[in-house]
């Protein structure tokens, strides 16, 4: 099994609620936020005028509003801000604020199509402090703390809790429609899919097969969802999961994308396992698939942005970088992606989000 090594998103890799007081608070920064142009690189065709959207902390896993005004995004770069919380601002990195409340860890926020509301995890009903961080001893693990998942205004007011079992309900994200949401859950005791209607009733169950099942995402016409899984085989290490599961913990050294219809049927793997492949999205045709993985580094610590059909044809890398590229997000109508990096970093560890342009039509051989 390949590690994933320190990659600096060690909270922002493993997942996906406000307070009904609202969110305004000093986080307003807009004139420190404001999109910096980043040197483009000949290798990187597909992305033109890139630019940097944060400046410093770690910032991770941002989706674009429906109109593609607005990005939404997890950060722990603020004042008052002591692990993750829940940010929004607009695509030029300006007009920054919080719209979590500040407390907990939160995770995986998304807009909902109409525009007038959102939705996170946040653990700050188990307890308001940061959960303490996993211990590395035993390798590169995710924690899976006690999330629950929250539907709020869209400027964080009246968040409502829509899930309530004991553990982890994360990785939340919603339909085009805006009447489901698909998300992760270990309430029947594995880590699995199910989806939910938009305030949390009619919970019903996708995965079966024991393992690590998340990440997911509808297709634009709501007909499929594309995920991330690893359903350990051999006895060992179905012990070791079984081990790491009880203690909170999952160790994500291999993953795979996978697609299914958006009812449950029709599994099947994208790709085979080629290391850890994570931060599936669909494209707006709705045909291929684009994701970051390590697969090209036999150290398994770089991750590159890769492009991929739905039949696991035509595999085409997008990033080049020696940092760290994920969380590929495109925008709704297809001329924009969103990812995060470890590029541009004025510190060691930090993680930014950055904007380019999405250049679709341009001749490429496939990186096979």
């Amino acid at each position: 099994m390949r590690n994933l090594g320190t990659v600096v998103l060690i909270t922002a890799l493993s997942a996906c609620a406000g307070s009904d007081e609202g969110t305004a608070s000093g986080e307003e920064a807009a004139a420190e936020s404001v999109a910096r142009p980043y040197p483009g690189d000949p290798a990187e065709p597909r992305l033109r005028n890139l630019l940097q959207l944060t400046f410093s902390g770690e910032n991770a896993e941002a989706y674009f509003s429906a109109d593609g005004q607005q990005l939404i995004f997890q950060s722990n770069d603020a004042p008052d801000v002591p692990c993750d919380q829940i940010f929004v601002m607009d695509i030029d990195g300006g007009n920054r604020r919080r719209i979590s409340n500040g407390e907990g860890r939160t995770t995986c926020a998304y807009f909902f199509p109409s525009g007038g509301r959102l939705l996170y995890s946040s653990t700050h009903l188990a307890d308001t402090a940061c959960p303490a961080p996993p211990d590395y001893s035993r390798g590169y693990v995710w924690p899976l703390d006690d999330y629950d998942i929250f539907v709020a205004d869209a400027d964080g007011s009246n968040a409502q809790r829509i899930t309530d079992t004991p553990g982890y309900d994360a990785e939340a994200t919603i339909s085009p429609d805006g009447s489901t949401i698909v998300f992760t859950s270990v309430r029947d005791g594995d880590l699995e899919i199910y989806l939910m209607d938009a305030e949390g009733n009619n919970v019903r169950r996708l995965t079966n097969e024991p393992g690590y099942d998340g990440g997911a995402f509808f297709s634009p016409d709501g007909s499929r969802i594309v995920y991330r899984a690893h359903h350990p085989t051999d006895a060992e290490e179905q012990a070791d999961y079984q081990r790491l599961l009880a203690e909170n913990l999952i160790r994500p050294g291999e993953l795979d994308v996978w697609v299914m219809d958006a009812d449950g049927r029709n599994k099947r793997k994208v790709l085979e396992a080629r290391g850890a492949d994570f931060a599936p999205f669909f494209h707006p045709d709705g045909q291929r698939i684009i994701f970051s993985s390590n697969q090209h580094d036999p150290a398994g610590r770089n991750f590159d942005l890769y492009l991929v059909r739905l039949d696991g044809t035509g595999l085409e890398r997008i990033t080049q970088h020696g940092e760290f590229d994920g969380f590929p997000i495109f925008s709704p109508d297809g001329t924009r992606l969103v990812f995060a990096s470890n590029r541009g970093a004025s510190e060691p560890g930090e993680t930014n989000v950055f904007l380019a342009d999405w250049v679709e039509d341009l001749p490429v051989t496939p990186d096979r």
